[in-house]
């Protein structure tokens, strides 16, 4: 029976449910109107540029210029592990992201636990923190520089107030210790964030826990290792995640401080990929060495990931 044959009480008892399904229709497409710049933005932000940096990749690309440039397939990326400096860079870039992670979690839950301990003015405590992080990077990077000076650098003149050494010292002149003396300062500013995570994770945890533990006859170490860090697991999960990524893509510091020297010795990867596409006009190997940087930070996620999983699967056994 069709709309116009069925009893009004019928047609009336549809009317509603038309109207319903005709607007879900109206809002669907009210919102699709609403997405479609921020789908524009992010397809010709994020999406085309990968897809052309992998179409690059495939060629010999040699200059910024449009032409036609011959097709390698894999060569780009088969030449990357042909490539001794490739392996140099590869050895910075898991120093710096092991050592300035490692410093990173230890003093983050130092000082996280610092901060959640009952101190006085506990807030300007926690406004004060937050600064290092809120500072840009490149201003970061410069501020570090100028301390670092070997002439006139801060560094050198408080060891001299101190009387440690009146000895002026060039901290970025040799290879490994400006290695070192970058990863001091991405330290120092990127610490605050791991404190507000830890921070975060440890208001979660309930007093009552710590309470029983010393009912228990637990001390403050053995409190820490078999409660904070044991309720702290996915916070800190989160942070390496987030903090290994970064690091191991690490660029904008290392070209302000010391611009990948003296001798080379602290390029990372990223650098070394600008360096390949920019400065050499290699834009095909460039890209390659980009794509093998993402496959590399997609492998340390998904490992951290599934670390973070068992460990969830074994606190709920």
């Amino acid at each position: 029976m069709s709309v116009a044959q069925a009893p009004p009480g019928a047609a009336r008892r549809r009317l509603p449910a038309m109207r319903r399904r005709a607007g879900g229709r109206g809002e669907a497409r009210f919102a699709l109107a609403l997405l479609a710049p921020a789908v524009l933005v992010v397809f010709g932000v994020v999406l085309y540029p990968v897809a052309r940096t992998f179409v690059v990749s495939l060629f010999d690309v040699d200059s910024p210029l449009p032409g036609a440039y011959p097709f390698v397939g894999v060569k780009n990326y088969t030449r990357a592990f042909h490539d001794p400096g490739f392996y140099t860079v590869v050895g910075h870039t898991l120093y710096f992201t092991v050592v300035s992670t490692a410093a990173e979690l230890v003093l983050g839950i130092a000082v996280a636990l610092l901060l959640n301990a009952p101190l006085r003015a506990r807030w300007f405590w926690r406004s004060l923190v937050v600064l290092p992080w809120a500072l840009p990077t490149i201003v970061n990077g410069a501020l570090w520089r100028w301390i670092y000076n070997g002439q006139y650098g801060a560094l050198n003149g408080l060891l001299a107030t101190l009387h440690i050494s009146d000895t002026p010292h060039q901290w970025l002149g040799s290879p490994f210790l400006a290695l070192n003396m970058v990863i001091v300062a991405d330290v120092w500013k990127n610490t605050s964030i791991v404190v507000f995570f830890i921070l975060a994770g440890l208001q979660t945890i309930s007093s009552d826990l710590y309470e029983a533990a010393r009912l228990d006859g637990a001390g403050a170490w053995a409190a820490f290792r078999r409660v904070t860090l044991p309720l702290l697991a996915p916070s800190i999960a989160v942070v390496l995640i987030l903090r290994t990524i970064e690091a191991f893509k690490v660029f904008d510091i290392i070209y302000v401080m010391t611009g990948g020297g003296p001798a080379s010795g602290t390029q990372t990867v990223a650098f070394y990929t600008y360096l390949q596409a920019f400065s050499n006009q290699l834009f095909g190997y460039g890209s390659a060495l980009a794509y093998l940087i993402v496959l590399a930070v997609f492998a340390l996620a998904m490992m951290y990931l599934r670390i973070l999983r068992q460990g969830q699967m074994a606190g709920i056994e």
